[in-house]
């Protein structure tokens, strides 16, 4: 099997099992990021942690870069190309943030009363190690294709953009209509 970029989403009927996977989680061959929902008996969802493999590696690298190209303008080059190259690190980092966030919207509504969700960004050359660590902790499994999850964040953003900018229309016409009393 050649690789799959695969969202892998382990389903725990119990809130309290999903720790210990989590934890492992983050050792699975080819993984990307683990994000782990809980939700309340009383409904109340919340996410109880996340980790991202690499994450602060673009800030860094792309201010030492931005300070190399800075030597050209001497330490004060330094500083500023590294804060520039930093920024811009950062930036890419926060898009791919919102980007999970979104996700996790999305994902919501999977998480039951009382239970938890561990959403996995994983590239998989085999679906096994991901299926043993949901078999070891009691957890069901479902795959979504990377692409196909990432195109229905999409479709559900620009749905939540298209609402916001109907709301926004509906709220200036209430102003005109009482601007003109």
């Amino acid at each position: 099997m050649s690789d799959q970029h695969n969202v892998v989403l382990l389903t725990f009927p119990d809130a309290a099992a999903w720790r210990p996977a989590f934890d492992e989680a983050q050792h699975l061959p080819g993984l990307r990021m683990v994000a782990a929902m809980e939700r309340s008996a009383d409904g109340l969802l919340e996410v109880a942690d996340t980790f991202t493999r690499g994450a602060g590696v673009a800030t860094v690298g792309s201010g030492v870069l931005g300070g190399l190209i800075g030597l050209l303008g001497g330490p004060v080059g330094v500083l500023l190309g590294f804060a520039a190259g930093a920024a811009i690190g950062n930036a890419a980092e926060e898009h791919q943030a919102s980007e999970g966030g979104a996700g996790l919207i999305l994902l919501s509504p999977r998480v039951p009363d009382g239970g938890a969700l561990l959403a996995l960004e994983v590239r998989e050359s085999s679906p096994a190690p991901a299926d043993e660590l949901a078999d070891r902790h009691g957890a069901s499994v479902e795959r979504i294709d990377a692409r196909e999850f990432a195109e229905q964040v999409r479709a559900a953003e620009q749905k939540a953009d298209e609402r916001k900018g109907d709301k926004q229309k509906g709220d200036e016409r209430k102003a005109d209509g009482a601007g003109a009393s």
